[in-house]
């Protein structure tokens, strides 16, 4: 359990120096020079753009990945990979396409404030942000949530239904944004759950790809819907839960099939 936290905090520290190994040298390169950046760190007045976040995310992803690997905190192998389990990828993929509109209906009715969404929309705008928020931040959340502390928490804590909800609590807390905790912590559920069943966190860098995907392809595709309601996307309420039925109707087959299809490759 001691363990499981120090991986949290060591994730949380790498976010921390990296993020300002970077927006130190980047803003002292302005006009306003060192002294200015460090009087404006002090006071908590920095001024984030989309290409200063787009760098440091993708720096303390790598970052992350070398910590965890080279520590061998988690430990990559493709076993479950040789087991072919295409059937699993696929309905991995439907199960996170089903979550997408529940998940921000439910979001909705929260009505909890949104800190990030214009420069996260900003980062996903390029090619670069998908470089960094759909391919190195899954894998990196993944190797540390699932594949580090979950992995932890099934082995030293009799309930596995208590280690995958701890393991989602953390990965929902580190977003430090309130419009994005609850999301985090259901999915955290699931791909502790598959991670659980799985003994890989291949499945889960799967959906955390696709989730992320969404919102890529979202803000490219139709860029004005990221400041839209699902109500006034559909227009009305009956096709608001028309819509989160049909989603609903994605999901919930997704996971029998996910219950009926996943094993540990020794079991494959």
């Amino acid at each position: 359990m001691k363990r499981a936290f120090i991986y949290l905090i060591t994730f949380v520290a790498i976010q921390f120096i990296v993020t300002y190994a970077v927006i130190i040298p980047w803003l002292a390169s302005g006009e306003g020079g060192l002294s200015q950046t460090l009087s404006s760190i002090a006071e908590g007045n920095i001024q984030f753009t989309a290409p200063m976040l787009l760098v440091t995310s993708t720096a303390y992803s790598v970052v992350t990945l070398i910590v965890f690997l080279w520590a061998r905190w988690c430990r990559l192998s493709p076993t479950y990979l040789r087991t072919r389990p295409w059937g699993v990828c696929f309905w991995v993929a439907i199960a996170a396409l089903g979550t997408l509109l529940p998940s921000q209906a439910f979001l909705e009715w929260l009505d909890l404030p949104d800190l990030n969404a214009d420069l996260f929309a900003q980062m996903l705008s390029s090619p670069w942000g998908y470089v960094s928020l759909c391919l190195l931040a899954p894998l990196a959340e993944e190797v540390v949530f699932r594949g580090a502390i979950l992995r932890l928490l099934l082995s030293s804590l009799r309930s596995p239904w208590v280690a995958i909800a701890l393991s989602a609590l953390c990965f929902s807390l580190v977003h430090a944004n309130p419009a994005q905790m609850p999301h985090a912590f259901l999915i955290g559920i699931l791909m502790g759950w598959m991670y659980y069943r799985t003994g890989s966190i291949l499945p889960g860098v799967l959906l955390h790809w696709v989730n992320n995907t969404a919102a890529y392809v979202s803000v490219n595709i139709m860029p004005g819907m990221n400041d839209m309601t699902l109500q006034e996307v559909f227009g009305s309420t009956q096709k608001v839960l028309m819509a989160v039925g049909f989603s609903l109707c994605l999901l919930l087959p997704a996971l029998f099939q996910l219950n009926q299809r996943m094993h540990p490759a020794d079991r494959s």
